[in-house]
């Protein structure tokens, strides 16, 4: 069995001096990231107002001041929704940190 080697021709290898190549090894611009925290304070948030909408939605149909049925189910349904997501976070993060505590250092 016979490997033919590949020549590669007509290359031009990048010079120090150029743009080009100063831009890629330049590190990106950094972007604020936001702590956990505060993702997660956010997120419960959310949920909060989600809730006081449904309240408020399911208020307004048993008070009969012009809210229909189906816009009380659905924000009614979408506050379970974010709650119930809510919950698993919290359970998914309960078990990380058992699991943590478990480990032998």
């Amino acid at each position: 069995m016979q490997i033919n080697s590949v020549i590669q021709t007509n290359t031009i290898a990048p010079q120090p001096d150029s743009p080009n190549l100063q831009t890629a090894l330049q590190p990106e611009a950094e972007t604020p990231q936001t702590p956990f925290a505060h993702l997660f304070q956010d997120a419960m948030h959310n949920v909060q107002d989600l809730e006081e909408k449904a309240s408020t939605a399911v208020q307004g149909l048993l008070d009969g001041s012009g809210v229909d049925v189906h816009t009380a189910m659905i924000a009614t349904s979408d506050a379970d929704t974010a709650f119930e997501l809510s919950l698993s976070v919290r359970n998914k993060a309960v078990s990380a940190f058992q699991q943590l505590m478990g480990m032998q250092f």
